[in-house]
């Protein structure tokens, strides 16, 4: 299969197409020769895909605005000239499908593919349907999803097919090296413990509140292992030098290896975007989900209400964040073993767990249909 990937701007766009990629290869579909991935070069794409070794182009695109409309002259004049050159690929490429997740670099290379007969597929990842999927939507193929709310947002029916997040099977066939509590931080394997982070650079709000809570979770009978994220490491380890960090709190700057700390975790504390929940539903680790409200459409607080309403996790929304509402949150779980093993039986029903090859399988079929 040779096969155009697209999808920019956000890790939730990137990581479903790696994964979708390494099932490929170990299904021994395609290779490294019959993929290509189109994104731009500032966005989060042009790092993690040329790291991970996959053949990369870029397009200039930019998205809209807003508050100033004004300025879309140019975002519509830039979507042209890289339809243009999304074509010169596709004539140069030659693939048997293309693959879009969003952002707006795929909305040039899926349109040109669809106007020139190419099989053409889009996946959303989040409950609230991107403005590029919507746009897409009209042309593609066959629209996949993860989350049921967006099946009201997409208006052909018939071009919709549940897959779930490829991320999630490949987190559930990873074979990582399980991180040993005691020998890495001392902390007691035998004990609940709960993760709380927010990303690779952490989230302000998130450790805010830590800071805020840290003097009562270390009263607690459960371990805490708090990364701050790379950017806030510095600084926060410099607020709280003079201050006695309790034996069961361990605080440091990034988790290198989450596949083999998420599955020995009772619990987690983290944003609600699309690929960290495609992880704890594949795990069924219950989370106590804090969402960015600095996100298109408030798409994390859509993610994260579809988890509570299946009981697989409690929210908390950043404004009503508050020292009582956070260790109760945790509390909640962890106090109670009843609770963490329902929750956590709730949050493996919302898994696909099979998601990349029901993609591949909508693929193929579009390639034996043409």
């Amino acid at each position: 299969m040779r096969i155009i990937f697209s999808g920019g701007g956000t890790g939730g766009h990137i990581y479903p197409i790696l994964a979708l990629i390494e099932r490929l290869k170990e299904r021994k579909l395609t290779t490294d020769d019959d993929i290509l991935f189109i994104g731009t070069n500032k966005g989060l794409e042009s790092k993690i895909v040329p790291a991970a070794k996959i053949p990369f182009k870029t397009l200039v695109v930019q998205g809209f605005n807003r508050k100033h409309l004004l300025r879309n002259f140019k975002t519509i004049k830039l979507f042209l000239n890289a339809t243009k050159d999304a074509r010169k690929i596709l004539e140069e490429f030659k693939p048997d499908v293309v693959v879009g997740t969003g952002g707006y670099v795929c909305g040039a290379i899926v349109y040109a593919a669809a106007k020139m007969k190419i099989p053409t597929l889009i996946h959303e990842s989040n409950s609230v349907v991107g403005l590029a999927n919507k746009f897409l939507a009209h042309y593609v193929d066959k629209v996949c999803y993860t989350f049921d709310d967006v099946v009201r947002q997409f208006p052909e029916k018939k071009k919709l097919v549940k897959t779930g997040n490829p991320r999630s099977q490949q987190v559930l066939s990873l074979n990582e090296t399980k991180i040993d509590l005691k020998k890495k931080w001392n902390l007691n394997p035998d004990v609940f413990t709960v993760l709380i982070f927010g990303g690779s650079r952490g989230a302000l709000a998130i450790n805010n509140i830590m800071e805020r809570s840290i003097d009562e979770l270390g009263d607690k009978p459960y371990q805490i292992i708090w990364a701050t994220g790379q950017v806030y490491y510095g600084q926060i380890k410099e607020r709280l030098a003079k201050h006695k960090i309790a034996k069961n709190i361990v605080i440091v700057p990034y988790i290198d290896n989450m596949p083999g700390l998420l599955p020995q975790m009772t619990c987690v504390v983290s944003r609600s975007g699309a690929t960290s929940l495609a992880e704890f539903t594949a795990l069924g680790v219950p989370a106590v989900l804090i969402p960015s409200p600095n996100v298109t459409h408030n798409h994390q607080e859509k993610n994260a209400m579809d988890l509570e309403k299946a009981g697989a996790a409690l929210v908390i929304n950043e404004n009503d964040l508050n020292p009582n509402n956070f260790v109760s949150s945790i509390d909640h779980i962890l106090l109670d073993p009843n609770c963490a093993q329902k929750m956590s039986a709730e949050s493996k029903k919302l898994c696909c767990c099979d998601a990349s090859d029901k993609l591949i399988y909508e693929m193929q079929n579009l390639i034996n249909k043409k």
